[in-house]
């Protein structure tokens, strides 16, 4: 998982103040086709509400987007690649965004499977969209958790789209220009979640460890979460270096 200095931080929220017309058109626009999605209200919460109103606009969750049948389908081919590639759990990530983890990039999927990918990839991304072809594969043991972090703009584009297996979790997302304004979003086990726009760009997002997971002031249990990532690829942002 590559995320994004403070540096870097910085360069992106200039880029995406002097180009907000632009940008809001190639990132915000109508023809994406989530924004047909229902907005579960009841997935997103936070006392700050003109943070909550920005989320709302660029991130949607979709509850039960695969059924229990598809759930393990994907999982017997995600646990058949890390014991195959015998990829074992690390405690801490070499930037120190993630604990307790491993990860791989996957390809080739089964049939079966490779339909479910392809439904992320039509519901998430505009039609003609370069996606990065390999599926990023995460998991988190059950004392496992993600820091806040935003992804680098150097390896990935607009829209990162996931499906949740296994466990419910909250997702935070904090403000990366200040950590202390926060949403937390819901993520209920075998849903998809779409970020893009503000909820891309300009939030850090983390993964609640299990004794810090609480969604509107009620315990989520946290358990093992595997969660299969799509992206696209990165776009170009004028004056950027």
């Amino acid at each position: 998982m590559f995320h994004l200095g403070q540096r870097s931080v910085r360069t992106l929220l200039r880029n995406f103040k002097l180009h907000s017309s632009s940008l809001h058109t190639t990132i915000l626009g109508d023809d994406k086709p989530y924004f047909k999605l229902k907005v579960y209200d009841d997935h997103f919460e936070s006392k700050f509400a003109t943070n909550l109103k920005q989320i709302k606009n660029s991130m949607f969750v979709v509850p039960d987007f695969i059924d229990t049948n598809e759930e393990q389908s994907l999982l017997d081919e995600v646990e058949n690649v890390f014991r195959v590639r015998r990829i074992r759990y690390e405690q801490t990530h070499w930037d120190d965004a993630i604990q307790n983890y491993r990860e791989t990039e996957h390809l080739k999927w089964r049939p079966e499977n490779e339909m479910i990918i392809e439904r992320i990839r039509q519901l998430a991304f505009v039609h003609n969209t370069n996606h990065i072809k390999f599926v990023h594969i995460l998991e988190i043991k059950a004392d496992g958790f993600i820091k806040p972090h935003v992804d680098s703009v150097r390896f990935c584009g607009d829209t990162i789209a996931g499906i949740s297996l296994l466990s419910d979790s909250v997702m935070r997302m904090r403000l990366e220009s200040n950590r202390d304004i926060y949403v937390d979003v819901l993520l209920c086990r075998r849903s998809l979640y779409i970020m893009t726009g503000d909820a891309r760009y300009l939030y850090a997002h983390e993964i609640l460890d299990d004794k810090n997971s609480l969604f509107k002031e009620k315990y989520v249990k946290r358990d093992r979460r595997i969660s299969i990532i799509c992206r696209n690829e990165p776009i170009e942002l004028t004056n950027s270096q």
